[in-house]
């Protein structure tokens, strides 16, 4: 996470979203009658436009302060895809939670949320390579009174327990022993860090990187070390990236070209450091190893 940068940022109507995301699907379908069924790539050239279905979490992609798209999917996605000829992006913004049925029903072309890839999303998408590795981290109340450091530590604690909608963290609380019925599930990191600091809840779980960016901020939360999860015994480390289609093969194929140059040049990086990634969070992680 799933799963960032100045806390508010400016709301955008659901009704323009879905008006441009619209306009763009029939300029895409016009575009299919000229092509090859089924040829992704060829269709997204053909058309110049690719529809990015993003979750408005920072670092990952989000709408900033200027009310401008950014993120380090987004702008990985802008460079990737004008080498591939599609000169013009557009993300789309949606939940979590709706990024894989959206991409499915074709409401966008590829999912560039920073989404982790693991065994039940790789059953129903295909994934790029991962851009980067991550660890978890809680945000929790200044000093951290119930001294919460792992997911076992909030079993033990009996502390009142949230996460944002759809992300890996709702299996990682449930693996460690958390009731997943007394779950608090929320809409983002800012909901969380919001939650945390009225009391609502105890501890908010997300990515180290998106947990560290909202709660730097914060005058009454902080964030805790980065920690791996463990699961069935093994400490787990989670990497995130783009999806696509199970009919995108070539499509993805071709964005996992690029992104392994850009890993050896290190360019790659150079994009994700603006936004609080460090040498630590790049990986040689595959993305056959995490979908086992």
């Amino acid at each position: 996470m799933a799963r960032a940068t100045p806390r508010p940022r400016p709301s955008i109507p659901r009704r323009t979203l879905l008006t441009g995301a619209a306009a763009v699907a029939l300029t895409g379908a016009a575009a299919c009658s000229r092509v090859p069924k089924g040829d992704a790539l060829a269709r997204l050239k053909s058309q110049g436009t690719v529809r990015l279905g993003i979750a408005g979490e920072v670092p990952y992609g989000y709408v900033n302060e200027q009310g401008e798209f950014t993120g380090e999917a987004p702008e990985l996605a802008r460079v990737i895809f004008k080498r591939l000829g599609i000169g013009r992006v557009q993300p789309v913004a949606t939940d979590f939670s709706s990024l894989i049925p959206g991409l499915n029903s074709q409401q966008f072309d590829v999912v560039s949320a920073g989404m982790y890839i693991n065994k039940d999303r790789c059953a129903q998408v295909l994934f790029a390579d991962p851009e980067y590795q991550m660890l978890d981290a809680f945000i929790v109340r200044k000093g951290n009174p119930k001294n919460l450091r792992t997911y076992e530590d909030v079993v033990r604690a009996k502390a009142r327990f949230a996460t944002g909608t759809g992300y890996a963290e709702i299996g990682y609380a449930g693996a460690a022993g958390y009731p997943e019925k007394d779950i608090v599930i929320l809409q983002d990191q800012v909901a969380g860090l919001n939650a945390v600091e009225s009391g609502r809840v105890d501890v908010f779980a997300g990515t180290a990187l998106t947990v560290r960016e909202v709660a730097k901020k914060s005058a009454r939360a902080e964030a805790t070390e980065p920690f791996a999860a463990v699961v069935d015994g093994r400490k787990k480390i989670d990497g995130g990236g783009f999806a696509f289609r199970p009919t995108d093969g070539a499509l993805r194929d071709a964005f996992n070209a690029e992104i392994h140059r850009m890993k050896r040049s290190g360019e790659l990086f150079r994009i994700l450091r603006p936004f609080g990634f460090t040498q630590a969070e790049m990986t040689t992680l595959t993305a056959k190893e995490l979908c086992r």
